[in-house]
């Protein structure tokens, strides 16, 4: 089973307009509303890979009893802890030639409510994986998805980190099975820039020295860039089609990656399966399905 947290879960509200304007009345032409999250995306996209997962993380309020109702409504497993303060935010995406969003802030997660999803946690195994994805609760401590990442390297469970800054460079000692920064958030963590696929890889080398295993890099439009923990580098571009969409591509690759891994542990078709996954959500309006990616994949 891959275990996701989203700590801060959201209704992502999106509308499609011709253009947007600012200062005055905009009205949509389409519009929709999704259970929105990093870790959310990423099981979204395992179970449309028939990969068994289930969502953990908190909730709160009418939008957080919302988020849960539509994602158990896709029959996806979800286990979100009940908060007391606040509501579950809403994230409101226009789409209008560019793409805007105005990202709400979410409810007040307290030291309590963390034991509790602690306390779940002692539920997994040897046998399962835990992805942490997305930013932490409002004001956490940056030591957080690092001290989550470690309690699990102490029991054997491999452990995804997809997140920025100071999370993810908090988690790098506990040795997680992958980190997956793109190029902007690597150079960001790096305080440096990295122009060049030679700089890149030698960025995910200076991970790896922190104790990351293995390091995907997204590019984007050019593809990923994979170093794997026996020190091989994989590079592979991405498909051509044409991008609708970039909100939960990344996610969508980190799914994509584990669901191929876990066929047979070649980082290749690994890296394969992430680049697809991740360009069947591009080119699509939401999370790509599972026939989407699987043509993409056998495209190769």
């Amino acid at each position: 089973m891959i275990y996701t947290i989203t700590f801060n879960p959201s209704l992502d509200y999106v509308v499609t307009l011709p253009h947007l304007q600012v200062g005055t009345i905009n009205w949509n032409q389409a519009e929709e509303i999704f259970p929105g999250g990093k870790g959310i995306n990423v099981s979204w996209v395992l179970q449309n890979l028939g990969v068994p997962t289930r969502i953990l993380g908190f909730k709160a309020g009418f939008t957080g009893n919302e988020i849960q109702r539509l994602v158990e409504e896709r029959g996806i497993p979800c286990s979100l802890l009940a908060v007391e303060k606040g509501f579950s935010r809403i994230n409101v995406k226009i789409r209008a030639g560019e793409e805007t969003a105005l990202n709400g802030k979410g409810p007040e997660v307290t030291a309590a409510d963390l034991d509790r999803l602690r306390n779940q946690l002692r539920n997994l195994t040897a046998d399962d994986i835990l992805v942490l994805s997305g930013s932490g609760p409002s004001g956490c401590d940056p030591s957080l998805y690092g001290d989550i990442a470690g309690e699990m390297a102490r029991r054997k469970i491999p452990c995804v980190v997809d997140a920025t800054g100071k999370l993810l460079a908090g988690a790098l000692g506990a040795r997680p099975f992958l980190v997956k920064p793109n190029g902007e958030e690597l150079e960001e963590l790096l305080g440096r820039s990295l122009p060049t696929e030679e700089a890149l890889t030698e960025g995910a080398r200076e991970l790896q020295r922190r104790g990351a295993r293995n390091v995907l890099i997204s590019l984007g439009a050019q593809g990923a860039l994979l170093v794997a923990e026996t020190g091989k580098v994989y590079r592979h571009g991405a498909p051509q089609g044409t991008m609708v969409n970039t909100v939960g591509a990344g996610d969508s690759m980190v799914a994509g990656f584990l669901a191929g891994y876990l066929r047979n542990g070649d980082c290749a078709e690994a890296l394969h399966w992430g680049i697809c996954a991740g360009s069947a959500t591009a080119f699509s309006m939401h999370l790509a399905d599972r026939a989407s990616i699987e043509e993409l994949i056998k495209g190769k």
